[in-house]
Formats: structure tokens, C-alpha cells, sequence
């Protein structure tokens, strides 16, 4: 009954949550570098292809390294990981083979708490991942203090470039 007179009075299922669920995770961005210049120049279905091939080395490295793919982007992906370590090594990875089929790609990683919406995620760590790897150049890694931090490297790691 007690359960009955909380619907009743919130408007919501006893036990129910508007508090949004957070975790702590090491979110990636990515961007294929010259993404517009480089599909007007292939047409699009060349393009289109090339974006398959991306998308396709996308979700195995990042199954690779025990992260969580949370989408595409159109030209880059976005994904988490539970370790600092392992989002780095998949970013380094991903911009090394995607190098090999012709797809410069830039990075950013950035460590905190994210908010998940159903299949998507949000939050302050989330953009903050985003402008991270908005000051990435090509063919590069960037990530942000707290990520060096966690994975007790030195400021060398800063900008990693993609072999």
C-alpha cells in the first residue's frame, strides 16, 4: 500500500529514480581527419565503403580492448572503457590501422563520470573528451591530465603520435 500512496503522490512507480545513472569511464572520440574533403573528392559510394571499412576496424579494436562501443559519428566513433590504459592502447591501435587504409584519424580520451541515457551516453566528461580530441592534430592522440594521471605516464604521453 505504502508503494501505492508514493506512485500516488510522486506521479512515479515506487523505488523509481529521476537521479540520472552515472559511472566513471574513459570516453574516446575519434574523427576521420578531412572526413568532407576526402568523401567529395571519392564520391559516395567509394566513400561509403571506406566508411564501412572504418567502422568495421572501429568495432574490433574497440571489442579488442574491453570497451563499449557507443556509436558512430559519421566520420569518427565514440566509445568507453573501464581502464585509462586499455582506451589509449585502442586509440592508438584504431588510428594505426585506419592509417593503413588511407583513414587519418585524430583522438581525444578524457576520464570521468558519464551519464547513461539508455544507449547513449552524456555529461561533462563527455564533452570535455570531445574538445580534447578537437585539439588533436592528425594522426595524433591526445588526452587530458587526468588520463596521464591514471596511467602514471609522464607528460610524453600527452600527444602521442599514431605510428
Amino acid at each position: 500500500m505504502l508503494g501505492d500512496i508514493e506512485e500516488f503522490v510522486t506521479g512515479h512507480p515506487a523505488g523509481y529514480s529521476t537521479e540520472l545513472e552515472r559511472i566513471l569511464a574513459t570516453v574516446l572520440f575519434t574523427d576521420i581527419v578531412d572526413s568532407t574533403r576526402n568523401a567529395a573528392a571519392m564520391g559516395d559510394q567509394n566513400w561509403r565503403r571506406m566508411l564501412d571499412s572504418h567502422d568495421q576496424l572501429a568495432r574490433q579494436m574497440v571489442e579488442k580492448h574491453r570497451g563499449i562501443l557507443v556509436k558512430s559519428t559519421g566520420d569518427g566513433i565514440l566509445a568507453t572503457f573501464d581502464g585509462p590504459g586499455r582506451a589509449v592502447r585502442c586509440a592508438l591501435a584504431l588510428g594505426s590501422a585506419s592509417q593503413q587504409i588511407g583513414l587519418p584519424l585524430r583522438a581525444g580520451l578524457h576520464t570521468g563520470e558519464i551519464e547513461l541515457r539508455g544507449r547513449d551516453i552524456g555529461g561533462i566528461a563527455v564533452h570535455a573528451a570531445a574538445r580534447v580530441m578537437a585539439q588533436s592534430q592528425s594522426s595524433e592522440v591526445l588526452v587530458s591530465r587526468v588520463v596521464t594521471d591514471l596511467v602514471r605516464c609522464g607528460p610524453e604521453i600527452l600527444r602521442a603520435r599514431i605510428a
